[in-house]
């Protein structure tokens, strides 16, 4: 199934807006309010898209285009949409708040008791989790953009003021947000020896060599990561003395939330109130590192730099989340890829250290930051063909494009869904689990990130194909009746032994997979990848094409207004053309060129009869 962004975000908006709105105002659902996460992905289903997508953008409402307003004929007209966006962002900006004007983080329904009879107490779901702390980020810079554009195209007092209200409320919640991912942050070390050692050895070493040189390999390969670290003691980076001792392990990344004895963010130009004590053990979650360094470079978008979205306090958090992430990219890059031979992320499933679970899911997550510092650092041919590799076997791996067998195992992967402890949630009350149910979006997600990457022919071809089975995987699990008729998810139509399940509303998977068809789009506009072999080859072409048209403007001209002098002009319109594109696509270059010569040689041809006949 080919994936048309255009159309399927369309599908998408006209989905989420017959679900979500009534005469332009936001509906309620059974779980709004329970779950910041949840409410924050269900709002980015549209502005997401809005704010990333020229075509639908709608901070200008003489621009929106016809196919966008039948979209969201349930949010509103032309002129209604944009204030009526702006009620709906006030109204999550208001349920997420505390009693003292503070923002809150709560995970709410998505928290679950760790046993089968247990319950999450309503002081329990208000807890904050990282997932809300990025999803608030990518979520504030998304309003703060629109608000930017939209507050110069109408001059309506009462509208001009919720513009006002809300922006503050955004901003104050950003600032926080922000703050909570720097606190979520943590340097976790440990000894060889230990458990943990033990299992990280076993994770990059492969079992090839002894535990003492995998050790020292791990020391020196990782020393200018831990001097880094070390160096950054002094700018706000807890971590335990032993980080010094070269014969220590050590692990970075963010918690699942608040950190216990985080300390407050305090040497900002105001105080920001509502920085709550943290309960989170210092143990970095791989996946909540991969859902933080989503949101944090967001920060850093050329839309957040042009449009001057920070301010000066929340320039000076940027910096040092951008710190964060550059180590935490760094650590799990080296770590996925360590040893000179096979990676340990090729060691499929991924094993974590600190809690004992192996499942794919992890090693995708894994894989996503691998992506990520792909990215950073422009990777090698060999890098990326290794990555896709991992991909292809991942979607085979979780069935998205294999079938299932019987009694398949790899169905809890995406139902019930994988889940972790939230080691110190037990502070709170009993233990919490975090599930994870969004195998197949997260997987489409990655496989687009590394295509948009990918300037190998080869490898962009194998992921294009792979991202566009991974889709048709996920559209055919879109609910196609009742509630949420049109979203996300419906798991029994691809897996029809799903028992017990039935359709559940998902904004998680919806939202990713609204993240997904953007991302789509963005891959889209790049220009081709640039074949060497056919550039030379269109040269060639175009060389002896422009040779033969010069020879053939030697003959005797013809009438201006005659079918050959008309040939003429569009041969020569046709080459200049191919010339042009020669450099950037070549593979159009060569095929403009093919009837040029073909024309060309029909010329020569009737012009050589028209002499033997005279």
């Amino acid at each position: 199934m080919q994936i048309k962004p255009r159309q399927h975000l369309l599908d998408i908006w006209q989905a989420m807006a017959r679900h979500s709105f009534d005469d332009g105002k936001l509906v309620r659902g059974d779980t709004d309010g329970l779950s910041s996460v949840a409410d924050a992905e269900r709002l980015l289903c549209i502005l997401y898209p809005a704010t990333e997508v020229p075509a639908f953008r709608l901070d200008q409402p003489d621009t929106t285009e016809r196919d966008v307003l039948r979209a969201l004929e349930r949010v509103g007209s032309r002129l209604e949409i944009p204030p009526n966006l702006i009620a709906a962002l006030t109204q999550f900006m208001r349920t997420h708040t505390g009693t003292d004007d503070s923002p809150t983080f709560s995970g709410g329904h998505y928290f679950r008791p760790a046993e089968p009879d247990g319950t999450v107490s309503h002081e329990q779901r208000q807890l904050g989790v990282v997932d809300s702390y990025s999803m608030s980020v990518t979520l504030c810079l998304a309003t703060l953009g629109f608000l930017k554009v939209y507050e110069g195209t109408t001059t309506r007092p009462e509208v001009l003021k919720a513009v006002a209200e809300l922006r503050e409320a955004t901003n104050a919640r950003l600032t926080a947000a922000m703050i909570s991912l720097l606190r979520s942050f943590t340097v976790n070390v440990f000894d060889a020896e230990s458990e943990q050692g033990k299992r990280l050895i076993q994770v990059i070493g492969q079992g090839g060599q002894s535990d003492r040189i995998v050790l020292q390999q791990f020391s020196r390969r990782l020393r200018p990561l831990r001097a880094t670290i070390i160096e950054s003691l002094s700018r706000g980076i807890q971590v335990d003395e032993g980080i010094r001792d070269e014969s220590q392990l050590f692990e970075c990344g963010w918690a699942w939330g608040i950190v216990k004895d985080a300390p407050e963010i305090t040497d900002l130009s105001v105080a920001v109130p509502g920085q709550p004590d943290g309960i989170a053990d210092r143990l970095p979650y791989v996946y909540f590192t991969v859902t933080a360094l989503d949101g944090i470079q967001d920060l850093f978008s050329d839309r957040t730099l042009t449009l001057g979205l920070l301010d000066a306090d929340q320039q000076k958090l940027a910096e040092m989340l951008r710190l964060r992430w550059e180590l935490s990219q760094q650590y799990w890059s080296a770590v996925a890829r360590f040893g000179a031979d096979r990676w340990p992320l090729e060691d499929l499933p991924w094993q974590t250290t600190g809690l004992r679970l192996e499942s794919e899911y992890f090693s995708l997550t894994v894989a996503a930051i691998l992506v990520h510092d792909l990215v950073r650092r422009k990777a090698t041919d060999d890098d990326l063909t290794r990555t896709v590799a991992i991909m292809e076997r991942l979607a085979d791996r979780g069935r998205v494009t294999s079938r299932m067998t019987r009694r398949d195992t790899t169905l809890r992967l995406h139902t019930p869904g994988v889940t972790m402890p939230l080691a110190g949630s037990e502070r709170a009350g009993g233990q919490l689990l975090w599930r994870m149910t969004d195998f197949s979006a997260q997987l489409l997600k990655r496989i687009i990130q590394l295509a948009e990457l990918s300037r190998n022919i080869g490898a962009q071809d194998r992921l294009l194909r792979l991202a566009e089975q991974s889709f048709e995987h996920l559209w055919k699990r879109r609910i196609d009746e009742e509630e949420g008729a049109g979203l996300w998810d419906n798991i029994q139509a691809v897996y029809p032994d799903a028992k017990n399940v039935g359709n559940r509303l998902s904004w998680s998977i919806t939202e990713r997979v609204t993240e997904c068809l953007v991302a789509a789009r963005i891959l889209y506009e790049q220009q081709p990848i640039r074949s060497p072999e056919l550039a030379e080859l269109a040269r060639e072409l175009l060389s002896e094409a422009t040779h033969l048209f010069g020879k053939e403007q030697l003959e005797a001209s013809a009438a201006a207004d005659g079918s050959r002098a008309r040939a003429m002009r569009s041969i020569e319109s046709r080459l200049d053309h191919a010339r042009n594109l020669v450099d950037d696509r070549p593979a159009t270059a060569f095929a403009l060129a093919l009837p040029v010569l073909q024309e060309l040689d029909t010329l020569a041809q009737a012009r050589g009869a028209a002499s033997q006949e005279v």
